[in-house]
């Protein structure tokens, strides 16, 4: 398996083209907000399938209807491009 490359560049231009994503340190996070409890749980059931089947896993954390979410490549130490594809995938899971 090949190890994921951390990225140097690009991500400030990422980050401008996907609203609500921001940069923390070597992450990316963004908190979404749902109409309750059961919807912010519903979401991360399936953000758990989408992460089970690229063998990628954020940071979660939930708090009622909040769910923050971070991505980041530990291996790596840092972003790679596996994180941001992720990230663009995880907005599809919440509309």
């Amino acid at each position: 398996m090949t190890r994921p490359t951390k990225l140097d560049t690009g991500i400030e231009g990422w980050l401008k083209e996907h609203e609500g994503w921001a940069r923390d340190g070597h992450a990316v996070v963004r908190t979404f907000e749902f109409a309750n409890f059961p919807g912010a749980v519903a979401f991360v059931v399936r953000l758990a399938a989408l992460a089970e089947q690229h063998d990628h896993h954020p940071d979660i954390d939930i708090r009622f209807n909040k769910v923050r979410i971070l991505w980041t490549t530990h291996d790596a130490g840092g972003l790679t491009r596996k994180d941001l594809v992720l990230a663009e995938a995880t907005d599809g899971l919440a509309t």
